[in-house]
């Protein structure tokens, strides 16, 4: 269990990295001084009451917005001036806690655009002038896997606009699998869900994102304790605690910040 001075040895190797995190809006401090340290391949999910700086700190950590003090590292490669266009060139993507599709496009287009986003930076001037998507064969393949992955294949030539509330959840996690990130940051992906699209799209997240890092935001607390490798809790903007499920659960100060009694 660790507090929010600084959950490794700065010696320590982590993934995804900040050091001293800060956002200021003149005198209100909406994030203050957060350190973390996200491994590869771990799970990690970020709770806390409305307010406490979650939302804010995925701006940070995205690009959506600069910060005030501190950095943000990503394998090692200082991120913090990159936009959040580099930052997808860097490995790095996030859905939103709105859906994000584009509505007049179907399925597999919007899927295909993320695709291709990510390759942009890799094409020459003239390929990206002149090459017809439906030439680029990498593209395409990678477009047909992951709308495949998603389970939307039976549907991936329907207007994104068309479809179900909880397959534009699932085609918002397409968007961000295709870009092919090494993390991956989900803002409250199962937000104005039922139970069973709820656990519908946390599957899917578990399985398509099996061997990315993940950083979570969500308010469903049986959920993130159910998916989650290690838990950070912030409140105030600032970190309270750093742990495992049960650490966090047992953690008298987060018990009064957010959880109020709940227990695993």
């Amino acid at each position: 269990m660790t507090d929010g001075a600084g959950e490794r040895n700065p010696t320590d190797e982590a993934l995804l990295r900040t050091r001293g995190l800060t956002k200021r809006f003149g005198e209100f401090t909406a994030v203050d001084g957060v350190d973390l340290a996200i491994d590869r391949n771990e799970f990690r999910s970020i709770i806390g009451p409305n307010g406490a700086g979650k939302t804010t700190l995925f701006n940070l950590i995205s690009g959506a917005m600069r910060p005030t003090e501190g950095s943000i590292h990503l394998a090692g490669t200082d991120i913090t001036d990159f936009t959040p266009a580099e930052r997808v060139g860097a490995n790095l993507a996030r859905s939103f806690q709105l859906t994000t599709v584009f509505n007049g496009l179907s399925v597999r287009e919007n899927v295909r655009l993320a695709a291709q986003s990510a390759r942009f930076d890799e094409m020459s001037a003239v390929k990206r002038l002149f090459s017809d998507p439906e030439n680029l064969e990498g593209i395409n393949r990678r477009t047909d896997t992951v709308v495949d992955q998603l389970g939307l294949s039976d549907v991936a030539e329907i207007q994104a606009s068309d479809l179900s509330y909880g397959e534009r959840r699932r085609l918002e996690v397409g968007l961000v699998l295709a870009t092919d990130p090494e993390v991956v940051l989900l803002d409250e992906p199962t937000a104005g869900m039922g139970s069973d699209e709820t656990a519908a799209t946390m599957d899917l997240i578990e399985d398509v994102l099996a061997e990315k890092t993940v950083v979570l935001v969500e308010h469903n607390v049986d959920l993130v304790m159910r998916v989650s490798d290690r838990i950070t809790t912030l409140n105030g903007g600032q970190v309270v605690a750093t742990g495992t499920p049960e650490e966090v659960a047992s953690d008298d100060r987060v018990q009064e910040a957010y959880l109020g009694g709940y227990t695993v």
